[in-house]
């Protein structure tokens, strides 16, 4: 004779069959939820920061180690022209940070930053990337189109700067001459230089590299 389960004994195992549902739900849930953070972080750090325009490798752009290289000429990522720690900003010519400030507080309120790519230099450094330039492009010759001796340099003096950044570089060109601040290689446009004169009658014509520069013969 078969036994027919009691009312409370069919209530108990739906009972119980529903909490074992809602559990593996929970569970199911909470591990989906892992896997996507885990997913999102991996493809953040993946990607790293926005990209921003500037210059190629050889400005220091591509050697961020964590240090900051020799006699602080490195610029890590994210650092403005109004950081006060970083030597390849505060060792600017004072003329030229001033203008820069000037400029980037000005920028400001078209929602624009200016970031450092690169700053003053060291002598070391600079040789540095001449060396590297020379096997990144094959001869001394094309090298000398985007990097200059340490002895010619204006970022060695402290006189030159790689503005970061497509928006910043795009302000510069169009408002740059305001304050003096100027491009000064065709096929440079991050790097800026100060020109007083420019301020009354606009930044002078554009060399189109540094080997058309006559500081660069010297």
């Amino acid at each position: 004779m078969t036994r027919t389960p009691s009312s409370s004994a069919r209530t108990t195992t739906h009972r119980a069959r529903w909490l074992l549902f809602v559990g593996l739900t929970a569970v199911i849930a909470v591990i989906i939820v892992a896997l996507t953070h885990q997913s999102q972080k991996a493809s953040s750090s993946a990607s790293g920061p926005p990209s921003s325009a500037g210059p190629p490798s050889h400005s220091g752009q591509g050697d961020r180690r964590g240090a900051l290289g020799e006699d602080g000429s490195v610029v890590p990522d994210g650092v403005t022209v109004f950081n006060d720690a970083i030597p390849g900003v505060t060792k600017l010519d004072p003329g030229l940070l001033k203008a820069l400030r000037q400029a980037a507080t000005a920028a400001a309120d078209d929602g624009v930053e200016f970031y450092v790519n690169s700053g003053r230099r060291s002598p070391e450094y600079q040789d540095r990337l001449l060396r590297e330039a020379v096997s990144k492009y094959g001869s001394e010759d094309e090298a000398a189109r985007w990097v200059a001796t340490a002895s010619t340099s204006p970022h060695v003096s402290g006189d030159a700067v790689d503005i970061g950044r497509t928006d910043a570089t795009e302000w510069l060109s169009e408002h740059g001459a305001e304050y003096g601040l100027c491009q000064i290689y065709r096929n440079e446009p991050w790097h800026y230089e100060l020109r007083t004169e420019a301020i009354d009658r606009d930044c002078p014509r554009m060399y189109a590299d540094p080997t058309e520069d006559p500081r660069m013969q010297q």
